[in-house]
């Protein structure tokens, strides 16, 4: 597999991706991504900042998409309920979408030994990530992915989300 950033040539990839994610939500009751977020606007402006990646095939197809960012996160800065691991710089993961077909098959998994990678040639040896209580899969995988629970953070829109660290 080949992990890249994104252009904007794979916008609409990313899209099918995202919208067959929003389904996958949708059908299992997770009130995640059904209000229209993320949308093209969303992505190209991931595209913009250099914050966009990809994780393609051996064909160079894309199978799955995930923001990488290492500018922060204001909806971090309170936490409830508990505290972060760290006050280390971070980096965050987001919108990390698979195609339908390939999940299950540490696809997921594969982004986020990615992202530590990037991170420790950054010399950053924190991650964060958050998601919403009801997607129990993606709970899953950040347990799997050896990140500690830390607490509940408000987006921007004022939900609620279960948020979680890693030290590398």
């Amino acid at each position: 597999m080949k992990f890249r950033k994104s252009e904007k040539k794979d916008v609409e990839i990313i899209m099918e991706i995202i919208n067959e994610a929003k389904d996958y939500f949708k059908s299992n009751g997770i009130d995640q991504w059904q209000n229209g977020y993320p949308n093209e606007e969303v992505i190209l402006n991931d595209i913009k900042n250099d914050e966009s990646y990809v994780l393609c095939d051996e064909n160079e197809k894309v199978i799955a998409s995930c923001v990488i960012s290492f500018r922060g996160e204001e909806s971090y800065n309170v936490i409830e309920k508990g505290n972060w691991k760290s006050n280390l710089p971070y980096a965050v993961i987001h919108r990390v979408a698979v195609k339908n077909k390939l999940k299950g098959k540490g696809i997921s998994s594969e982004l986020i030994k990615e992202a530590e990678k990037m991170c420790l040639e950054k010399k950053i040896k924190s991650i964060r990530i958050d998601t919403q209580e009801d997607n129990k899969s993606m709970q899953r995988l950040i347990i799997k992915n050896n990140f500690e629970y830390c607490g509940i953070i408000y987006i921007s829109d004022g939900s609620e989300r279960f948020a979680y660290e890693k030290l590398l």
